[in-house]
């Protein structure tokens, strides 16, 4: 057949027409020249109608796309990319709008100016002004947080919140922390998020959690609430030596609920309930470890010799077990020697 445009011999796409002709006269994208995109000078997030978001500017720009282009219903199995280059005047980009008309693949190519307007968003706004809606006390009982638990309680912390913030919560950012009273104060942005990070905390150190709430005043006709999550941590901790029940543990890990130890004697692993073993004593942590040289070894037993000293001692051995280093690792308990588990 005859096309009635060109007169070519040829298949006839439409209308009497072939596909060269139908697509000179016909278009099925159509979008602006220029766009205003609002970005954040501080965190770069961009904001698409009224959200900010994290993603990444290509895939925002496609959101925009799609939503100020106008698309033919032609058009199937749509798919947009761009290309773009920085400029004085913003990003100068090329949409390329691919789909089917019929069984045929056509792209349409576009010009646009993408002209990043630089302001603050909603987030960084609230960090510029103290915003917080709770606090997460970390409080060890009748102790002082070390300076190991310190910077662990305070990593963990922070690596909590970015794998929420990973998740899609940008609202979420720490405002301010501080030391107080022997712990660790963090100020939280989201309430939600901050009981759920306690509660993280709580399963890797241990401890009780207690809630309150402070009404701040109203906001859109309802009352405001910040929240404080107090976190009590055992006055025992991680690596600290106790006595408990006639028995000699070292600590190797504390849960939300339990408290997982090795007997000194036996170096058998056991775990006590946090509430059991509240009447322990703790009787020091890593400073009651020593070095010692090995002089001999049988199966049930080592002679050890202080360093300082020259002193030769005989120590049991929990299980039989040989040592290939010269020094050996003690627990030094009063008048008691106890090959160290972390040997």
């Amino acid at each position: 057949m005859f096309c009635v445009e060109c007169g070519k011999e040829t298949q006839i796409f439409k209308d009497g027409v072939c596909l060269e002709c139908y697509l000179k006269t016909h278009n099925f994208s159509k979008g602006p020249e220029i766009i205003d995109l609002p970005v954040c000078t501080r965190c770069n997030s961009y904001k698409y109608k009224s959200t900010w978001t994290s993603e990444l500017f290509g895939d925002v720009l496609r959101r925009v796309i799609k939503k100020t282009f106008n698309i033919s219903k032609e058009l199937k199995k749509i798919d947009i990319n761009t290309t773009c280059k920085e400029e004085k005047d913003g990003m100068q980009c090329k949409v390329f709008i691919t789909g089917f008309l019929d069984d045929v693949e056509i792209t349409e190519e576009h010009d646009l100016l993408v002209r990043l307007k630089r302001t603050v968003c909603d987030v960084c706004s609230k960090q510029f002004g103290g915003y917080y809606e709770a606090i997460i006390q970390i409080r060890p009982e009748k102790r002082d947080l070390s300076e190991d638990e310190l910077h662990n309680i305070r990593l963990s912390a922070e690596n909590l919140i970015e794998n929420i913030r990973a998740k899609g919560n940008r609202s979420l950012f720490m405002a301010d922390v501080g030391e107080e009273h022997g712990g660790l104060d963090f100020y939280l942005s989201d309430k939600e998020s901050a009981l759920i990070i306690t509660k993280k905390l709580q399963e890797q150190y241990g401890g009780t959690i207690k809630q309150s709430a402070k009404n701040i005043g109203m906001k859109d006709s309802r009352q405001v609430y910040r929240m404080t999550y107090l976190l009590r941590l055992s006055y025992f901790k991680k690596g600290d030596f106790i006595s408990y029940n006639g028995s000699y543990f070292h600590i190797s890990s504390i849960s939300a609920n339990n408290v997982h130890v090795s007997n000194l004697s036996t170096w058998d692993e056991c775990v006590f309930d946090i509430k059991e073993i509240q009447k322990a004593k703790v009787l020091g942590g890593e400073e009651l470890i020593t070095e010692m040289i090995l002089v001999s070894e049988t199966e049930d037993e080592v002679q050890a010799m202080n360093e300082n000293s020259y002193e030769i001692k005989i120590i049991r051995k929990p299980k039989i077990i040989s040592f290939k280093s010269e020094k050996i690792k003690i627990v030094k308990i009063d008048d008691l020697l106890f090959l160290s588990p972390k040997t």
